[in-house]
């Protein structure tokens, strides 16, 4: 398990500024979002959901969703990037993520609205999906893809992925990045923070049990 706490995961809401100067949100998904989250990934081009989830699919399945919405259940988050638009709060992107700490390896999936890729979205959730995983002490991210997505290639090695063979699966392709940053080095605020907490409270126990 992680050492950073469920219930504070709310204040967890980062706002990343784009090339183009408007700000984007990302939080963690919760029950309330389960609606606008389907209707995200039914807004999807048939290319780009089939790309996230490495196969054909239409909408979550209701087990799915119901592992989207609910974070931190075993060691799994989602998260998704919204905009406010037209003054309504709108979905342009997400992503889920798992931390195992045996191997300190986070593992993770995102897509981006089709109207809303070349914006930067992808850039700016990437960089902030490593700051969550320095956060949870990672020191190597990963995911998989399909050899023929070109966009989310391209997004990997434009933000520093190397590329390996995804073990068992040829038409898969591995981009992992490997990282070392102590609390105090991680350059968002809120995760930097929140690695620091976990840190104090690590050695805080450890005095105690002495």
């Amino acid at each position: 398990m992680t050492a950073l706490r469920l219930e504070d995961l709310r204040q967890h809401q980062d706002i990343l500024r784009l090339r183009s100067g408007e700000t984007l949100a990302v939080r963690f998904v919760e029950p309330r979002d389960a609606q606008a989250l389907q209707h995200y990934f039914r807004s999807l081009t048939v290319r780009s959901r089939y790309n996230r989830f490495l196969g054909a699919m239409s909408e979550l399945p209701p087990t799915e969703l119901d592992h989207f919405i609910h974070a931190g259940v075993r060691d799994r988050f989602s998260v998704i990037a919204v905009m406010t638009i037209d003054g309504v709060e709108t979905i342009v992107g997400e992503a889920r993520y798992g931390f195992e700490a045996g191997t300190a390896s986070f593992e993770f999936g995102v897509s981006i609205d089709d109207r809303w890729q070349g914006h930067g979205i992808g850039t700016a959730l990437l960089r902030n999906l490593e700051c969550r995983a320095a956060a949870f002490g990672a020191r190597r991210l990963f995911g998989d893809t399909l050899r023929s997505n070109d966009v989310m290639i391209g997004l990997a090695r434009k933000s520093g992925f190397d590329f390996t063979a995804s073990p068992g699966d040829w038409k898969l392709v591995r981009f992992e990045k490997h990282i070392g940053l102590a609390p105090q080095e991680i350059p968002c605020a809120s995760w930097r923070i929140a690695a620091e907490s976990a840190a104090l409270s690590v050695v805080a126990s450890v005095t105690a049990a002495n």
